[in-house]
Formats: C-alpha cells, sequence, structure tokens
C-alpha cells in the first residue's frame, strides 16, 4: 500500500484523459461583459456540423455580433462566426448560420419568460470545449446605459491607478 506523500506517477491514459477533460476556450466575447450587466449565466451544449467542429479545433471564432433566441421551445443561437473550414469541400457549413443550442426545457422556458421582460437579452460569453464536446456558455444580460459604461471604464482606471500608487509606495519602503 502506497503512502500519501509517494503517490505513484499517472499512466498515459490518466493524463490524456486529464488533458481531454480540461476547459479548453475557443472564444471569449469581452465586448458583451462591457455592454451588459450579467444577470445569470448558464451552459448549453451546441448543434454543429463536422467542419464546423474542425474550424472550432483550429481555435477559429467569433462571438462579437451572436445573440441567442428563444422560439417555439428551442434556443438558437444567431449569427456566431465560425469560418469554413479550410480543408472542407462541398459540405462545408455557412459561417453565420444559426445553429440549436442544447438545454434542459424549463431552463428554456424560464429564460424565455425572462427575456419577454422589457430591458432583457440573452447573450453569449464564451465558446469552448470540455471533454471533447462543445459547449456555450449563455448569460441573461440588461443592457447597459452610456453613462454605466462610462463610470465602469473609470472605476476600472481608478483601481489601475491605486494599484499602481500601491506598487511605488512598497517599492520607496524598501
Amino acid at each position: 500500500m502506497p503512502k500519501d506523500w509517494k503517490k505513484p506517477k499517472p499512466t498515459a491514459a490518466e493524463k490524456a484523459k486529464a488533458a481531454a477533460d480540461a476547459h479548453k476556450t475557443i472564444a471569449r466575447n469581452k465586448k458583451a461583459l462591457h455592454d451588459y450587466h450579467i444577470e445569470d449565466s448558464f451552459e448549453a451544449g451546441i448543434v454543429l456540423s463536422g467542419t464546423e467542429v474542425k474550424a472550432l479545433r483550429q481555435g477559429r471564432a467569433s462571438l462579437s455580433e451572436a445573440w441567442v433566441e428563444v422560439d417555439g421551445g428551442e434556443i438558437w443561437l444567431m449569427r456566431a462566426n465560425i469560418p469554413e473550414y479550410a480543408q472542407g469541400t462541398w459540405t462545408n457549413h455557412a459561417p453565420t448560420r444559426k445553429r440549436k443550442l442544447l438545454m434542459h426545457r424549463s431552463e428554456i422556458v424560464s429564460l424565455g419568460q425572462k427575456v419577454t421582460a422589457k430591458g432583457y437579452t440573452i447573450v453569449p460569453l464564451e465558446l469552448y470545449f470540455i471533454g471533447g464536446r462543445v459547449k456555450v456558455k449563455i448569460a441573461l444580460a440588461r443592457g447597459k446605459q452610456e453613462w454605466d459604461k462610462r463610470q465602469a471604464l473609470r472605476e476600472k482606471q481608478d483601481a489601475r491607478e491605486a494599484q499602481r500608487a500601491m506598487r511605488e509606495y512598497t517599492r520607496g519602503i524598501s
């Protein structure tokens, strides 16, 4: 029986499984965090064709102009740009087609009810691989006003200046 401090090294299969289960980010929507107040976030699967998955494995995608719609009990990712796969043939996909998202029925219904409220929308935040499957992190969000955006930028700048001043002060002491 091995001691706790003397654990056996992981095998190649265990290393491969750990690498496959890792969270590998493909694309982030940084603009969404600037333009919206994020209320709640969810993880959803996405229905893709083979060439879309191959293009995503190359790390090519953009969520900057994408949004999510609830339509007839289904949830769709609109205008997410996954460019055509370079080695694809006539089976290649349309880059900005609408893609179905996979979520539980209860989550879709609750999101649909919340979106009908004034000022709420659903935005994609991140596209990533987990265990070989592509997932989308979506969020229920409320739009920011211009003054909200300016206030957030001012707060970030003030925090950065305070951090810089603290660093300079501590350098002066030692």
